[in-house]
């Protein structure tokens, strides 16, 4: 009476061993489903970047404005009427 319990509980056990820990168990595909979740955050985030940069490169195509503003900002260049004045910002 007692080998037939032995031998089912080792058959189950054998059975459940590629469930949770084989090449396609649980264990596995919370991994991949884990990974999954990361790379989708990721897209999203490079997907807001691009539209982004693709929304200032149609300025810069489309007209002066963009090109008037960078100069502005990041080179300090002003029209010949204008007076600049730099206020510096406390850290």
């Amino acid at each position: 009476m007692r080998w037939p319990l032995i031998v089912l509980a080792v058959l189950v056990i054998v059975l459940q061993y590629p469930l949770w820990l084989g090449k396609g168990g649980w264990l596995r595909v919370w991994d991949v489903d884990r990974q999954l979740q990361a790379q989708r955050e990721t897209n999203q985030r490079l997907e807001q970047r691009n539209a982004g940069l693709e929304a200032e490169v149609r300025d810069l195509k489309s007209g002066n404005e963009a090109v008037e503003e960078r100069a502005r900002f990041e080179l300090g260049l002003t029209k010949p009427d204008e007076i600049f004045v730099h206020t510096p910002r406390k850290p």
